[in-house]
């Protein structure tokens, strides 16, 4: 940020604005704990929301700095495009998809302003909706074992995009997968010679559906060419047209995020902050747990769990620090991902891996005779291993965060504990989620039985194995019926001989 600029946010402070802000809890944390603060403008489109806004800020006695604000989001960061007029913060934190606010936020905020986007629609970023991620987010999502850290780079992606078109381009500060959302704090800059490396930031995803190997192939190339920068397309392609371990079929994803998610030397400041106060919040034990991860992390894009490597090849789990020992033995990277309990992300290529896999199955043998030929583990484990993987635990394979045994992972405080219903249009309180429940409790016992399956013959019941009775959804007087017509002696009357 030019020396000017800083100045003058030191001077007049920052321009704050939380889009969907509901009864104006973090616009009010802002006023009261953050210093160095100009102005918070605490936005929603609800009148009742407002209102309440009003009585909060009120209550509180931050009138000086916050201000209630009704009007939809997108119009009032539209409003706000002017060089002069910006806002230093912006915080988007919606139920569902910020996808609608994106294109506003990243021509609202100011040069090197912050950016925080929240989403809680992790079913379509995660992969159980693959076709409406590609329509809010421009990537498609996949349904696999790295999906938290997916999501993240899905929205990186979706942000990056976006400013590309104006000239702007992103720097992810920090960007976290917690509990039931995802959260990133980015900041954007503007300059046309930057937004051209943007291609080469992206990257497509290929993941075996068989084994769970992934590869990336990146959309473009910035290569030094003297004192420029030249610019092409990505080569291709990555991989073949089947896994080369497992023989099965690729899904293809993304784009998404390739470049590291968070700004180490940003992070380890916040560290330092929380530790010096340990005080000052009631989660900084979690806070700590969390950073203190993320500043382990490698930054290399996505990662393996233990329990997908030994159900490929149907083996015993080795224990976290075996694996992290033995990758470390062979001279490789190797980190947790605060993103997944048992994740490995490590610099080491697929084949190593699963070197490293058949390895371990050697150790604690499979039947391989009960293997069927179309099996992943059966043409993986057909492979004799090219290095002799190591499995004596090393110390520096346990990390100082598990180590010092800090609050990485939140367990569920409570029964049906995270996202709540939506909030109701008019402002009133939905129902919840276990008074829902009791309502519709026995429910089907009422309900008449669906007879529209009695048309048709129970299979099970004419090979004699149905043990459902009268209780089978199928008919079994359609079998008596057809036994007695094709028994002579159900229809003659004539005495047998």
């Amino acid at each position: 940020m030019p020396y000017y600029t800083r100045m003058k946010l030191l001077m007049e402070g920052l321009r704050v604005l939380e889009g969907l802000a509901a009864s104006g809890l973090r616009s009010i944390r802002f006023a009261c704990e953050v210093p160095g603060l100009q102005s918070i403008v605490a936005n929603d489109f609800s009148t009742s929301a407002v209102e309440l806004i009003k009585r909060n800020i009120q209550f509180n006695g931050v009138e000086h700095l916050v201000t209630a604000n009704y009007s939809d989001a997108r119009m009032l960061m539209y409003n706000r495009m002017g060089r002069n007029d910006r806002f230093d913060v912006i915080d988007l934190d919606p139920y569902g998809s910020p996808a609608i606010f994106l294109d506003a936020a990243v021509q609202s905020i100011g040069e090197g302003g912050l950016l925080c986007v929240t989403c809680t629609d992790m079913a379509v970023l995660a992969g159980n909706n693959g076709e409406t991620c590609y329509s809010k987010y421009g990537s498609m999502s996949l349904k696999s074992k790295f999906c938290h850290e997916m999501a993240l780079r899905i929205l990186l992606h979706s942000l990056d995009l976006r400013a590309n078109c104006y000239q702007r381009y992103i720097v992810p500060m920090l960007s976290i997968s917690a509990d039931f959302y995802i959260r990133v704090f980015v900041r954007v800059f503007t300059g046309q010679a930057k937004v051209k490396m943007s291609a080469s930031k992206q990257a497509l995803l290929y993941n075996c559906v068989g084994c769970g190997t992934y590869h990336l192939q990146r959309m473009g190339r910035a290569v030094p060419h003297g004192n420029n920068m030249k610019y092409s397309a990505g080569t291709g392609p990555a991989i073949g047209a089947s896994c080369e371990f497992c023989q099965q079929k690729h899904q293809v994803g993304g784009p998404i995020w390739a470049e590291p998610l968070h700004d180490k030397t940003f992070v380890q400041k916040v560290l330092d902050a929380s530790e010096r106060n340990p005080e000052r919040f009631k989660t900084s034990d979690r806070i700590e747990g969390m950073l203190s991860m993320v500043t382990e992390e490698l930054d290399i894009p996505l990662y393996y769990t233990l329990d997908s490597l030994s159900s490929a090849v149907r083996c015993n789990t080795p224990s976290l620090l075996q694996f992290r020992s033995a990758l470390l033995h062979a001279g490789h990277k190797v980190s947790l991902s605060h993103a997944c309990q048992n994740a490995i992300k490590t610099n080491a290529s697929p084949s190593v891996i699963w070197d490293i896999m058949r390895c371990w199955e050697k150790l604690n043998p499979v039947k391989r005779e009960k293997l069927s030929e179309t099996s992943p583990a059966y043409h993986i484990l057909g492979t004799e291993p090219r290095i002799q993987a190591n499995f004596e635990v090393r110390q520096d394979a346990n990390p100082k965060s598990r180590r010092m045994g800090l609050k990485r992972f939140q367990e569920n405080p409570e029964a049906n504990w995270g996202p709540k219903a939506r909030a109701k249009a008019g402002g009133g309180i939905s129902t919840s989620l276990e008074e829902r429940r009791k309502q519709h409790q026995n429910k089907r016992k009422g309900a008449p039985e669906d007879t529209s399956f009695k048309q048709f013959v129970c299979k099970k019941y004419k090979q004699g194995s149905c043990g459902l009775g009268d209780s089978c959804r199928y008919s079994h007087s359609l079998v008596d019926s057809e036994v007695e017509s094709q028994d002579p002696s159900a229809t003659d009357n004539t005495p047998a001989s």
